[in-house]
Formats: C-alpha cells, structure tokens, sequence
C-alpha cells in the first residue's frame, strides 16, 4: 500500500500543447529560416553603409548594450530565484537583440571596409574576418549554441566587432586620424575583451596584473597589423597615369595605359583619395618597378570632405624602363596602412 500511495502521489507531467510540441519538432528550421531572413536584411544594411555615414552615430547604443548584456547576463542567469527554464528563455531572449544589433552593426561597416582594401594586398583579410563576423550574427543556431554560451568566444567576438566598430567611427565623427584611430580602438576592443572574459572585480591582484599587461599586448600586436587592416574610410576614387602633368587643369596628358619602354622614362600619376570631410591624414606614393621599391615620396596631408576626392600627385624618372616591365604606385598612409594600388606595364 505504501508503494501504490507513492506512485499515486508522483506529480504526472503536462503534455505540451500541440502549438509548442509542433514548435519544439521544427524550431531548428524556423531558426535557419529567421537566419535567411537576417542575411537578407544585412544585404540592404550594406546598401545603405556604402551611401550614408549617419547611422554610425547611434551604433555607440548598439554595442552599449551588447557589452552591459554580455557583462551581466551570466550574473542574472545564476540566481537562484531563476528556473532553468526561464533561464534559458532569458537568454535567447537577449540573444535575439544581440544579434539583431551585431548583424546592424557589421552589415554597415563591412562595404566601408571593402571600398578601402585592396583586392592584391593582405588587407583584404580582414574585410574576409569581418564578413565572417557578419555571417555569424545571422546564424541562430551557431551564435545561441557555441558563441553565447562560452564566456571566450563571446569576448573575442565582442572585441574584435567592436574594434572594427571604432576603427571606422572614430575617422567619420570626430575625424581623427588613422594612426590613433586605430590606437584607440585596440585599447578599447582589449579592455571589452578583459571586462566580457572576467571582470576585474572578481580577479585576484596577480590576475589583474595580468590582464593589464594582456591589454597593453594586444594594443601592441595590432600597432604590427597595420598592413592587415584597411584603412577605412579612406579610399583611392581612382588612378591616372600620365607622361606629363598640367598644373592648370590639375591633370596628366595625355593619359596612359600602358608605359613607354626605354631609358630616362618620367612617369606622372594621380590618385584621388576619398575622406570625410574634416578628415586629415598623412599619405605618400611609393613608386615601385618589377616588385622592387625604388622611390617613396614626402607625406602629403590629405584633407577630405571633397566630392571627386583629394588628388595626390606625384612622378618620378626611371633611370630605365625595360620593356615589359611593370611599374606599380602604392598610396600608404603614414601608419604603414595601404589605401590603394596602380599598375602600369611597360609595352614589349
């Protein structure tokens, strides 16, 4: 009798309703689906941050609240006065606006990263990171499963977004240099990460020494990447070489499109540099022949804000110029970061 009482008194579990039970069966296809419908949203976000600058000004809310959330989240999660039930509910609830900003936030950024790498060089690597990035805010499945859910990847996810974030913010709206821009915006992204993974209040003293040192590394790895990131928002409106500069017209002429072969050989180009207005930067033209660096100019202050950009001219004479020879011009900013490239070959 005594068995019999406690098998009664055994609580009997609800049946889902046939709505949730029908959600539970397929949420990982309605999850795919929400994420097709994201990429294609992120698709006409690109649209509008290859147009308009402005929407960058209400991204510091956007990533205010991804890092309050990522900060305090696992704190709100382990009270017990919360089920695991709506915990859980909880933080695919933050996930969901999380998400939604990265996925505004990156879609913006990445055409202005694009229009200032160079398809040739190593900088294009990081427009490839950052459109992983992208593509991973639009995946339910992988960002509610693996990135929100392990404190590391969530940090490193987080910094390296919002490095990208200030990298361009910082030039557009308060229009300081690339140099410091980038400067700033490692410092900032290094401190996220070190804040996200654990914060200083629960680390012993040794630990916090180590994480200030941890910061001070990664400000100084990303001061050696410099080739490796774009120089956004900078970038090259086009290339014009020439054997002869008018002042007047500002123009070479007659323009060429291919290099004559031969001895004693001065070639003119001309690069337009498109920035922001108030923006000034530091750029020269190192003139290269066959790979080989054989001139590199003064720095020129670039000042943006004009429609058909800013136009850096300089030449340089070639002792010889072999016939199919290639002759290449890079426009670098001051910090060593590559805005665009020219090539110019030799005729045979």
């Amino acid at each position: 009798m005594a068995d019999s009482a406690r098998i009664e008194a055994m609580p009997v579990a609800q049946a889902e309703s046939p709505p949730a039970s029908w959600f539970q069966r397929h949420k990982d296809k309605l999850w795919w689906l929400h994420s097709a419908y994201a990429l294609l949203l992120g698709v006409g976000i690109m649209w509008l941050g290859a147009r308009n600058y402005n929407f960058l000004r209400v991204t510091v809310f956007h990533v205010g609240f991804i890092w309050l959330s990522s900060l305090y989240l696992p704190r709100l999660l382990n009270r017990t006065w919360l089920s695991a039930r709506w915990a859980e509910r909880l933080r695919l609830v933050v996930n969901f606006f999380n998400k939604n900003l990265y996925q505004q936030v990156l879609f913006f950024i990445l055409p202005i990263y694009f229009g200032s790498a160079t398809l040739s060089s190593v900088n294009v690597l990081f427009v490839v990171l950052l459109a992983i990035s992208a593509l991973l805010s639009t995946l339910d499945v992988v960002y509610d499963r693996h990135l929100s859910v392990r404190r590391g990847l969530t940090a490193l996810f987080f910094a390296f977004n919002l490095f990208a974030l200030l990298n361009v913010m910082l030039p557009v709206l308060w229009s300081i240099g690339n140099n410091w821009a980038t400067r700033v915006s490692a410092l900032l992204a290094a401190l996220g990460f070190v804040t996200i993974l654990r914060p200083f209040a629960q680390l012993p003293r040794w630990q916090r020494a180590f994480a200030g040192s941890s910061v001070v590394l990664l400000v100084v790895l990303v001061e050696f990447a410099r080739p490796f990131i774009p120089p956004a928002p900078l970038r090259l409106a086009a290339v014009h070489f020439g054997s002869d500069y008018h002042a007047e017209s500002k123009s070479v002429e007659p323009e060429l499109t291919e290099a004559e072969a031969g001895q004693g050989r001065r070639l003119h180009v001309i690069t337009p540099i498109k920035a922001p207005l108030g923006l000034k930067e530091a750029v020269q033209h190192r003139w290269y022949k066959n790979g080989k660096l054989v001139w590199a100019s003064p720095f020129i202050q670039v000042t943006g804000g004009r429609e058909q950009g800013f136009r850096l001219w300089t030449n340089h004479l070639f002792d010889v110029v072999e016939p199919g020879a290639v002759v290449r011009v890079d426009a670098v900013t001051e910090g060593g970061q590559l805005i665009g490239r020219a090539r110019l070959n030799a005729a045979r």
